[in-house]
């Protein structure tokens, strides 16, 4: 492994880094209804756990409701459960053909809790990025020990690696702040 092939996979894997807590930011419920919301809820569909757009129409028919519509009818039932024991803290409306999610306002209480959470998670992505970090330098020190690059060669890359890190960890903050600031949105 060479040292660009380092620096290319340490800016790939922290790329990966960002994406998944983009991902997860996009699953924490604001005041407005997204499909999003629905991404950890998944049912039991023919043995195999299935995420519930996957068997389901969702739409937004409101700026506050969800209108899920199954692809097959007999799965009414079976989301309305799934929904009812996942974490979102929504009852679904079950109107024989679809399911209706109703959001309600949330309470200031609730927004400071998921706001908790965002940080939280934000953490995780700035601990990730550093381990990424901390895995490059290790590959560096590797190449040296086999007399493949010198310790210039590992100082000067090791800035290289760090101003990388550097640059991720602040998307992270930008991340957290951005979904934050939405979270506390009235």
């Amino acid at each position: 492994m060479s040292v660009s092939d380092i620096l290319q996979d340490a800016e790939h894997k922290m790329k990966g880094a960002i994406d998944a807590l983009n991902h997860d930011f996009s699953s924490y419920r604001t005041g407005r209804a997204t499909p999003d919301v629905l991404a950890r809820v998944h049912v039991e569909y023919y043995g195999a756990e299935t995420p519930i757009n996957q068997i389901a129409n969702v739409s937004v028919p409101e700026p506050r409701q969800l209108l899920i519509q199954p692809y097959e009818k007999s799965m009414v039932p079976v989301i309305e459960r799934a929904i009812m024991k996942s974490d979102l803290g929504i009852n679904p409306v079950n109107d024989g053909t679809g399911i209706r999610l109703n959001f309600p306002s949330m309470t200031e209480d609730r927004r400071k809790e998921l706001v908790k959470q965002v940080h939280s998670r934000a953490e995780q992505g700035r601990v990730s990025i550093r381990n990424i970090r901390r895995d490059a330098i290790e590959g560096l020190k590797a190449l040296e020990k086999k007399k493949e690059i010198t310790e210039d060669d590992v100082k000067g890359n090791e800035g290289k690696i760090q101003k990388l890190t550097d640059s991720f960890v602040q998307k992270v903050d930008e991340l957290s702040k951005k979904k934050e600031a939405e979270l506390m949105q009235v």
